[in-house]
């Protein structure tokens, strides 16, 4: 079977990682307003990024397309195809069964979208910070703590010292504890979470390894950090994107810990039936 090519959106997405900070303006704009870009003209996306055409030019390029015209047409075949039926948005008026499938599809996109944006070397990296560390602790504030708190439920099963808390204040008191020797995990969906880049700015001052758990764009969170992994999610009115995008969290979450276990051989197994053994006594 031939296998399906990558829509311009996807292309973008896939390449985040790897742009340099003028080209991910460029993409953060593309991604942010693809009905915009399919009626401007290289001149006015140019012009409204503070950009040379030259550099629209060759980053249309670099995504696989002859020029900016090429980019525009298959991105236009998209936006009005495509996004609409990825994102649907709920209706008050839809039966509940309606209401799953739409839920269900926007789910199973986060997860697809976010796969496609994987970096390799990045995720190998992570683990490998992970294994090497002394400490792990996971950081999420709001609705983030309760993926920090699913993390640190999966990687206590490996023999690794991991921690995480929910209160801001110990949190910020956790941070101050680590040093050079240790791993930090902050997960927050828009990078912005004012008390996730307070204990940011505390981990660096300590020399701390840090990784980010965050959305598909630039934030103050996923320039400051070592390693970034990005995750992609879309919005309706009834479902927020930092909603649909937990998903994809968690899903980055066991993808880290099955590799961190793995890579632990032997002592991740002894861990991991060490903690079977003792939670047998909770069941009947």
């Amino acid at each position: 079977m031939r296998k399906r090519e990558q829509t311009c959106l996807e292309k973008v997405r896939r390449n985040y990682p790897k742009f340099s900070v003028t080209e991910r303006k460029i993409a953060d704009y593309i991604l942010e307003n693809p009905n915009q870009i399919i009626h401007s003209s290289i001149n006015q996306l140019a012009e409204d990024l503070d950009v040379a055409d030259s550099t629209v030019f060759r980053f249309c390029k670099r995504i696989g397309y002859k020029g900016y015209q090429a980019m525009k047409i298959a991105l236009a075949s998209e936006v009005v195809s495509s996004m609409q039926h990825i994102h649907e948005e709920v209706d008050s008026n839809d039966a509940i069964n309606t209401v799953a499938a739409k839920v269900f599809r926007t789910n199973i996109q986060s997860l697809e979208e976010t796969l496609k944006i994987m970096d390799e070397e990045q995720l190998q990296e992570a683990v490998n910070i992970l294994l090497s560390a002394r400490q792990i602790h996971f950081f999420g504030s709001g609705g983030s703590n309760t993926v920090a708190l699913d993390a640190y439920h999966k990687f206590i099963r490996t023999g690794l010292q991991v921690q995480a808390v929910v209160d801001t204040h110990f949190q910020l008191m956790a941070a101050s504890q680590l040093d050079e020797n240790d791993c930090a995990v902050l997960i927050s969906h828009s990078g912005s979470s004012k008390d996730i880049l307070h204990i940011l700015n505390v981990l660096k001052k300590n020399q701390v390894k840090t990784i980010a758990i965050t959305n598909l764009a630039k934030s103050t969170l996923s320039e400051a950090v070592h390693i970034p992994l990005y995750t992609s999610s879309g919005e309706t009115d009834f479902r927020t994107e930092a909603f649909s995008s937990r998903i994809a969290q968690l899903t980055l979450l066991d993808l880290l810990y099955v590799n961190v276990l793995m890579n632990r051989g032997e002592r991740g197994q002894e861990a991991l039936n060490k903690m079977r053994e003792a939670i047998t006594v909770k069941r009947i």
